[in-house]
């Protein structure tokens, strides 16, 4: 059991039936009043974001997530299929299972299995992954200062802002949870 006064982002809670990850929190000591916790909570079946507030004193229990490497292996349009490295059994989500996890992730990468009760609801890519640059315009050297940027495609087909120094055909560093681009490789 965990009180709403301990909340931290990332956490995961059963509340009302259903599994909820606080995304972010707040303690609120009003001038006049008792102080509450203001939270943005995510249903980890569904997806949706709700804010609820909550006295600091309220309980709830802890979810267990487990949380399993995979690897992925393909998508065939409809179904992503993924491999166990340990057991090598295959399993198959569909894209609305997926959303937009597997934007930077190419074949045969690793990424985590989130579950929930032996039921998967969401896929975690690496923090970081290496992409080459499929497409962008033609850099520009010395034109550093201004800290411009411009789109550019990777290999995965997804579309990052890069400085205006980085050509097609190398590779950058990308952080999968900001989509931002990091270093060139």
């Amino acid at each position: 059991m965990v009180s709403a006064g301990e909340f931290r982002n990332g956490m995961t809670l059963e509340m009302e039936g259903n599994v909820y990850q606080v995304i972010e929190f707040q303690h609120v000591k009003p001038g006049k009043g008792a102080a509450f916790v203001r939270t943005k909570l995510k249903d980890i079946k569904n997806g949706g974001v709700v804010e609820k507030t909550f006295r600091p004193t309220e309980k709830f229990p802890t979810a267990h997530i487990e949380r399993s490497d995979m690897q992925y292996l393909y998508s065939d349009g409809d179904f992503y299929h993924f491999m166990n490295v340990e057991t090598y059994d295959q399993i198959q989500l569909t894209s609305d299972q997926i959303g937009d996890a597997l934007k930077f992730v190419k074949e045969n990468e690793m990424v985590k299995m989130c579950a929930h009760g032996g039921q998967i609801f969401s896929v975690e890519p690496p923090l970081f992954v290496e992409l080459q640059i499929t497409d962008t315009e033609p850099g520009f050297k010395g034109d550093t200062a201004t800290g411009a940027s411009k789109p550019a495609i990777v290999e995965t087909g997804a579309q990052v802002m890069v400085p205006l120094f980085v050509n097609q055909g190398e590779t950058i560093q990308i952080d999968t949870r900001t989509g931002e681009y990091m270093k060139r490789v």
